[in-house]
Order: C-alpha cells, then structure tokens, then sequence
C-alpha cells in the first residue's frame, strides 16, 4: 500500500462532505458489554483451536515435510509479540470498530486508510467464508457415519450461515457466551490428546526433536510460515470491539497480548505432541497417510472411540465458534466504513435494542450465502467428495484472507512508527518503534513467500492460472479502496477527513450540534 496524505483537520457537524451527522446513538456501538473474559474468548474462538489442531498442523506435516512445526509456532509467536506491542499501544489512542484500517489511517493518512477498509472487509469475510466449506463437509460425514444418511455438503453449510446470520443480530454478551462455552471444551479436549501423547510415547519416547533448529532446514519452511501464521489469526481482533468495552485503553492491550501468547503455548505444545505421539521420525510419513484424520486415529488408539467421536461433533462446534466470531468481526468493520462514509450510510447503524451492527451482518450472511451457493453450484463431485468444500471453498478463500491479514499488519507496523514520529513521541516510544518495525519485516517476508509459493498454499499446479488470480483478489481490493479514498479526497474532503476517527468522529458532531442549539 502506498502512503496517503495524512489531513489533520478534524470534522465538524457540517454535512458538506456527503456524510450525515450523527443524531442518534445507532452511530456508536453500545459500551461496557464486554469485560476482559468476554472479550478473549471471543478473540480467541477465532483461532479455531480443534481446527488447527486437526486440519492445519496435519496439512503442514504432511505437505511442508517440516519435522519443527512446534519451533514455527514460537518463531511466529514471538515475531506476533512483537507486533503486538505498537499495535497494543495504538489501541491506547485510537478505539474503533474498524481497528486495522483506522489504526492506518491515523499513521498513514485516509487515502490508505480506504485502502486498508476494503481490504480488512475483503480479508475478513474470506477467512469467515471458506469455513463454512470444511464445516459442511465435516458435518455432511458426521450424518454418513453416525445416522447412516447422505447429505450434500452446502446444505448444513448454508444453514450454519443462516444461524450465524441470525446470532449476528443478538447482543454481543450472547455471543461471547456462545463462543466461551465451545472454546473452553475444544481446549480441553486438546489438552486431553496432548496428555495423553505424553503419556503414551511413540518408540522414541518425550523426544525434543521438533524444536531443533536443524528440523527447518529445506525450501518448504517459508511456506510452512504461511501455514503456521493463519493459526494465530483472530489475536489481532480485540481492538475491534474497543467501542464495546468499558475501559478500552486497559483491556484491548491486555487481551491481545494474553491471546498471542496463549495461542503460541498452546499449539507449540500440540504440535510438539504429534511428534511425540507418532515419533519425530515418522510423523511425515504419518501425517501424509493419515491427513486431516491424524488426530482422530491417535486419539483413538490412545483414548478409545467414544472420545474420538466426541472429538469429530467438537470439531464442528469449533468451526461454528470460528464463524461467529468472523462474522462479528466483518460486521463491525461494515458498521465502521458506514459510518465513515466507505460504505453505505445504512451499515453504519445498530440494530435496536441489541446495538449490534445488524446491516453489516446482514451484508455478510448475503455474501456467505451467495459465495456458498456459487460453490455449491460449481461442485460435480459426488456426495463425500472434499475437492469443493475443503480442497476449493476452504483452501482459496483460507489462503486469500490470510494474505490479506498478513499484509494489514505488516501496514499497521508501519502506520504505528508513523504515527508516534509524527506526534513527536518517537524517543518516549523508542522501544515500541523499534518492535515494530521487526515485525513489519517479518511480516513482509513472509507475504512474499505466501505469494511465491501460491500453488503449493491451495494445490494448485504452478502453471495455473488461480497461482495469480486468487491473491489477486487481495490486490484488487487494496488498489480499489485507494481510488475510492483518492476520489474522496478530491471530491469530499470532509469525508475523506472521517477516515478513521469512528465515535470520535461521533462525539466530535454530538459536541457540535449541541453548542449550536444552546447558541
């Protein structure tokens, strides 16, 4: 992304710039909903713990051959620290439900901000998407084996949407409690399979292995990366509900920094107990057999069939954990750009009593529905058959919407050294400037890899053409929120000055309108 100018002025409750004024509370998101509690086990519902324990560590082994997945989960996490400690100190300054692209615009200026909008909303809602693909196939299996009954895929998939869709509406405590209740038991079931791999070691025994650095030696360990950083997605997630807790300052830094390190604990140990449970030599050749049903068969050999099947009904809960939490996240990035004149003036109010952003989430189960259907449409397999649901829905949009993640961070660590130098701060936050811009660079090698190695990402060949236009996708959507911020610039300065500034830019209209009736 390019830079774009960065306007200090601040708006007024002057309407010139095409944006209404704000003259009712549906504008701001309702506060002091969410407390420390609710708001992690929101964040972290969206890692997906059973997910990646059953789908994305299985898929690295078997694909990357890279033995130290475990030492990939402690890189990543401390390159994630890293980035959380700017990031956490900027959500000390600026609180909107459009975290990513208002942090940027604040650093970075509005034309950038647009930028980042279109790409976070873009991001966001593939992330949420491509699970309902792996959802429909594991929930269409689960009929097949435990009720003796065929079901096509998207059936289950669009009626999770339409579930979500309508938990979207309810208040965000609700939520919270939904997505608290699933993540508590997939943990614990994770940490019964760890336990039990510990207990129970291959013939090598509480081998240490995966950790050598030796392990991550070979061309697959950029890619591995790629892989391994779509784990820890949903940390970065708390400031976007700033707006709905009541002392924002305190409890978005806190949560961030206990999700990243929880989530890169948490999967180093599960990663570690792979190897141990198939032994370091053999978890490859394992992992490649076996698949996505890795930990099922070492669950089953180790803990017997009535957990494994308890396991299989988890992974689905996780999954609808997992998509409730994106599409609360979409939702309120809808609400954000709404309200600052990216979107519709109409996504950028509440919904009655709940003050939820409902026209967000109504966006976004349109969309979900839409996308599915066309996949649904496209699919001439056979009933059972994963190359549409999980091979295609799954893998592309997974894919694009962790790319488009990585990129937003990697341009977040930036906005934050931006905005300190240019506030003067740059010697009181000296140590925060300097963190960030490691992790910006981390980040940024790691897109790299994530585009170069596109194919191997979604199983494509390297001739195809999807290598170019998938993460296409994610170009698009950077280069047409930089135009729509440009010709907002141009024609709508006063919009363009919105950019980013969420409720204040509420409060700023409130304070406004009423000195001009007392006047």
């Amino acid at each position: 992304m390019t830079t774009g100018s960065s306007s200090t002025s601040r708006p007024t409750a002057d309407t010139s710039g095409g944006i209404s004024t704000f003259k009712g509370q549906d504008r701001a998101l309702r506060a002091d909903r969410l407390g420390t509690g609710g708001l992690l086990l929101s964040v972290l519902a969206a890692t997906a713990p059973l997910m990646v324990v059953a789908g994305v560590m299985p898929t690295t082994f078997a694909v990357m051959g890279i033995v130290g997945q475990p030492l990939l989960f402690v890189i990543l996490g401390v390159v994630l620290v890293l980035f959380s400690v700017g990031y956490a100190e900027m959500s000390r300054h600026v609180h909107n439900a459009g975290a990513f692209y208002a942090y940027i615009s604040r650093g970075l200026g509005g034309t950038t901000g647009a930028g980042a909008a279109l790409l976070a909303l873009v991001a966001y809602s593939a992330l949420q998407i491509g699970i309902y693909g792996i959802f429909g196939f594991e929930v269409s299996n689960l009929f097949a084996t435990y009720l003796d009954t065929e079901i096509a895929w998207w059936i289950p998939a669009l009626l999770a949407a339409l579930a979500v869709g309508g938990l979207g509406w309810l208040k965000i405590d609700v939520n919270a409690k939904v997505l608290g209740v699933l993540l508590v038991i997939e943990v614990v079931l994770v940490v019964v399979f760890d336990i039990a791999s510990i207990a129970d070691p291959a013939k090598e025994g509480l081998s240490l292995h995966a950790f050598n650095p030796d392990t991550l030696t070979g061309a697959g360990v950029g890619t591995a990366l790629c892989f391994c950083i779509a784990a820890f997605t949903g940390f970065e997630q708390a400031p976007v509900y700033a707006e709905e807790t009541s002392r924002p300052h305190v409890l978005v830094p806190r949560v961030m920094f206990l999700a990243v390190s929880f989530v890169a604990v948490f999967f180093a140990i599960s990663s570690w107990a792979f190897t141990v449970a198939a032994g370091p030599s053999a978890i490859i050749g394992t992992a490649q057999k076996e698949s996505a049903g890795l930990l099922f068969s070492l669950t089953e050999s180790r803990l017997g069939a009535t957990f494994t099947d308890v396991l299989h009904v988890l992974f689905v809960t996780g999954m609808f954990a997992a998509l409730l939490s994106f599409h609360n996240v979409v939702a309120r990035y809808a609400f954000a750009m709404g309200r600052e004149g990216l979107l519709p003036a109409t996504f950028g109010r509440t919904t009655g009593a709940s003050g939820a952003p409902g026209t967000g989430s109504l966006l976004q189960t349109v969309i979900s529905v839409l996308v599915v259907g066309a996949f649904a449409v496209s699919d001439n397999g056979p009933v059972g058959d994963p190359t549409t649901p999980v091979l295609k829905l799954f893998t592309w949009l997974g894919n694009i919407g962790a790319l488009g993640v990585i990129l937003l961070m990697a341009t977040a660590s930036l906005s934050v050294i931006v905005f300190f130098v240019r506030r003067g701060a740059a010697g009181a936050q000296a140590g925060r400037l300097v963190t960030s811009a490691l992790a910006g660079i981390a980040l940024l090698v790691i897109a790299f890899y994530t585009v170069k190695d596109f194919d191997i990402l979604v199983g494509t060949g390297p001739d195809s053409y999807l290598n170019w236009l998938l993460p296409g996708i994610i170009g698009a959507a950077i280069v047409l929120g930089l135009l729509q911020g440009l010709i907002l610039k141009s024609r709508k300065p006063e919009a363009h000055a919105r950019i980013g500034l969420g409720n204040e830019a509420f409060q700023l209209d409130k304070a406004a309108e009423e000195a001009e009736s007392t006047s």
